[in-house]
């Protein structure tokens, strides 16, 4: 929008002049194309939020309502895309149709002469590790409740990684409008499941449709939101009927802020005058310290309550040189040592960021970073302090969304781009390799479920490879690998819907389209008792035959060895000549790798040579190589075998009232629980479950304890298999040889 038209609309006019007093400073805050952007401020005036909630609280429908009221944008759209326009910060496609954010995404604004840098994160718990990455760099947040849902999973999540980086948070209680809001049931969820010491600064002046006004606890007036869009705001005496409710709600701020605070304790305690000025510093120094959290009310959808929220965040969240930033010094063949990063002086202080987050644009990769001191001009030299290679800044760009302005310098608190270094998640930039420093890394967690991937048409395998190496960059919890056991290719993530994603941005993105599955349990082969064997391989066809006999016992390993196998060379003599033995040894694992009985690997054996017999002329490594896999072949007709399958130690959280539905579920899948403990109302729950049993297990978790339990497996051990998936197996591998007639002979053999 041009100057001109900015005079002709008195609306943006005057939207506009909360932070900027003339046609000259407008000016300088507007681009070439017309778009306002923030110049850098003095370290005071930054701050750096999150918007984090559980999903569908709202907290994208606020960041747009933020961004209209700064300024930064003209016009507000619907998250779910209804008019065809979406959400300015859900740029991307899929995120326009499902109505969710899938990617965090950066923006950055002007309110009051400050300069607000605002990422806007997911809430689905698949997508966690980008509100992990976006708390790791920002010094503030905003916890979005909703008024009707109230405390749910992921708030409890993302309550947990405030926690683990130590974030000061502001809680907004949000969709005041909706029918069943109850903003005093949500403030007591915030401290019995959260344990925050929390209080009300605001009271929202009528519910659901009544919904009118909030009134401001600390300066005891009232506040409505009039015009089209509820960006004038006008202050008026607290009604009448809600005066002895706000004077108890003031009462009862004051008691939770003494309880945390040693000034206003000591006032409150001597009695004396507690005023606007006393509360709201008091307000400041416990939410920086995390010992309170100040509540404020309102409706992002309905326009009231953004401009407080705003103020807040100014008044209460910590600017970058509040927040205490560590670096570790690592001196080869010394301990790290912790050292404070300082932001306060850019000109003296050398260079340091974090890159912590990577996405793929048209422009190649696009690196997100944080700068913790220091500063950065275009065409100066950074190295990445893990790997120490050099990178020259050819462009440096702030973000919003997925546009982006160019900027000739970055300063200590900025949130910044850069294209085209090649770098990890979690990396930390320097000017100066001599400073040693690296900064903490980001927390990822394990991914939870895999499945099988295939491109439906092999002629895409370029294209998909492409696809997944892109992916595989940018998100830490998508693992991609190749199962050898089962010869399938395999990914992993957070949950169904992450891959389920993925999957279709492979198609809009790449146009490969692809086909998930269930992916193939690696099951395993042995025998029961041993087995003797003596085996002859022999052919003759004219000129040099085969010739090759091998006699032994092949038999079980003790059960901590049932994944592993062994040969050993018990010969005398020269009836096997030591330079065939290889040739024995190189069979037996060959056949190994394909099992008679399911098809799967063979396990938990041993061969043992003892004796054999060869020929002048028509022995060799090839004879033997034969005669090995034959022996195998013969006890297979002879011996008794059973199938192993991989057993998981699984570890299961989640609140204390849904332990016994919990422990249903794993004897339900055949696990044993192995214990349990518990601790501030959350219970642990171990366990050990056959993998093949695990499939679907976190929907089901989710769904049946509301989202809030979470788990994770590792490798325990292999283990016999119950009979009746034993014969399910032999049976399917018997369909795929085609040798159904067969199927019988093979389901005795494999009878213990």
């Amino acid at each position: 929008m041009t100057i001109l038209n900015l005079l002709k609309s008195p609306h943006r006019f005057n939207k506009l002049t909360g932070y900027v007093k003339s046609i000259s400073e407008i000016s300088k805050c507007m681009n070439s194309n017309g778009t306002k952007y923030a110049e850098h401020m003095q370290i005071d005036k930054i701050r750096n939020i999150g918007i984090s909630a559980h999903i569908d609280s709202g907290k994208t429908t606020l960041t747009e309502r933020i961004l209209f009221y700064t300024g930064r944008i003209q016009e507000m759209h619907e998250v779910k895309g209804k008019d065809n326009v979406g959400a300015v910060m859900d740029s991307m496609e899929l995120e326009r149709q499902r109505g969710i954010t899938i990617q965090s995404a950066a923006t950055y604004t002007v309110w009051k002469d400050h300069n607000i840098n605002i990422i806007d994160t997911p809430g689905h718990v698949d997508f966690t590790v980008e509100v992990e990455r976006a708390l790791r760099v920002l010094d503030g947040a905003i916890l979005v409740l909703c008024s009707v849902g109230g405390v749910q999973s992921q708030s409890l999540t993302v309550n947990r990684q405030m926690k683990r980086y130590s974030v000061p948070c502001l809680a907004f209680i949000n969709k005041l409008d909706r029918m069943g809001a109850n903003p005093y049931r949500v403030l007591s969820q915030l401290r019995s499941k959260m344990n925050h010491n929390a209080a009300f600064i605001q009271l929202p002046i009528g519910v659901e449709s009544n919904c009118k006004g909030l009134v401001d606890l600390i300066e005891q007036k009232a506040i409505y939101f009039e015009g089209a869009y509820g960006e004038e705001l006008r202050y008026d005496e607290i009604p009448q009927d809600m005066r002895t409710e706000s004077s108890e709600r003031r009462h009862e701020l004051i008691e939770h802020l003494s309880n945390a605070d040693e000034i206003l304790g000591e006032m409150f305690l001597e009695e004396k005058a507690i005023g606007e000025n006393d509360i709201k510093e008091a307000v400041r120094r416990t939410c920086l310290k995390r010992t309170f959290t100040p509540v404020l009310v309102g409706t992002a959808l309905k326009n009231k309550g953004i401009q407080p929220l705003l103020d807040a965040v100014l008044r209460y969240l910590p600017n970058p040189g509040e927040v205490m930033n560590t670096a570790l010094k690592e001196s080869p063949g010394k301990e790290p040592i912790k050292i404070d990063l300082d932001p306060s002086r850019n000109d003296v202080n050398p260079f340091v960021a974090l890159a912590f987050k990577l996405e793929a644009g048209k422009f190649g990769q696009l690196t997100y970073m944080r700068c913790y001191q220091g500063m950065l001009k275009k065409g100066e030299t950074i190295f990445n302090a893990r790997t120490t290679r050099k990178v020259r800044i050819s462009r440096l760009v702030r973000l919003h969304s997925n546009t982006m302005v160019d900027v000739n310098e970055v300063f200590a608190g900025d949130i910044f781009a850069l294209f085209g270094v090649d770098c990890a998640s979690g990396d930390t930039f320097v000017t100066d390799l001599k400073q040693e420093l690296s900064l903490e890394s980001i927390y990822v967690p394990d991914p939870v479920v895999s499945m099988s991937i295939n491109p439906s048409n092999s002629k895409d395998r370029d294209n998909f490879s492409k696809a997944v190496a892109r992916f595989t960059k940018e998100d830490p919890t998508f693992h991609f690998y190749f199962d050898n056991d089962n010869k399938e290719t395999i990914v992993s993530g957070m949950g169904e819907l992450h891959l389920e994603i993925y999957a279709q941005r492979m198609e809009r993105e790449y146009n490969c389209p692809v086909v998930l599955g269930k992916p193939k349990v690696a099951f395993r082969e042995t025998l029961v008792n041993p087995c003797e064997f003596d085996y002859l391989h022999k052919k003759q066809s004219g000129g040099q035959g085969q010739f090759a006999r091998v006699c032994g016992i092949l038999e079980p390993l003790p059960p901590q060895k049932n994944t592993l196998l062994e040969f050993t060379d018990e010969t005398v003599g020269t009836n096997v000549p030591k330079q065939f033995v290889p040739g024995v040894k190189r069979g037996y694992h060959a056949l190994a790798e394909k099992g008679l009985l399911t098809g799967n690997k063979l396990s938990g054996l041993k061969f043992r040579l003892i004796d054999g017999a060869h020929h002048i002329v028509d022995s060799s490594e090839l004879a033997f190589f034969l005669a090995a896999q034959g022996a195998i072949k013969e006890v297979f007709e002879n011996g008794i075998w059973q199938v192993l399958e991989p057993i998981m130690a699984v570890e299961v959280t989640a609140p204390d009232e849904f332990q016994g539905a919990l422990i249903t579920q794993l004897n339900k899948r055949h696990g044993i629980v192995t214990g349990s403990d518990g601790t501030e109302g959350w219970c642990t729950i171990y366990a050990e479950v056959p993998l093949n049993d695990m499939f679907g297990y976190a929907g089901e978790l989710r769904s049946s304890t509301q989202g809030k339990g979470e788990f994770s497996m590792d490798y325990s051990r292999y283990s016999p298999c119950s009979q009746e998936l034993q014969d399910k197996l032999i049976d399917e591998y018997q369909r795929s040889m085609g040798l159904l007639p067969d199927k019988d002979k093979a389901k005795k053999k494999g009878k213990n």
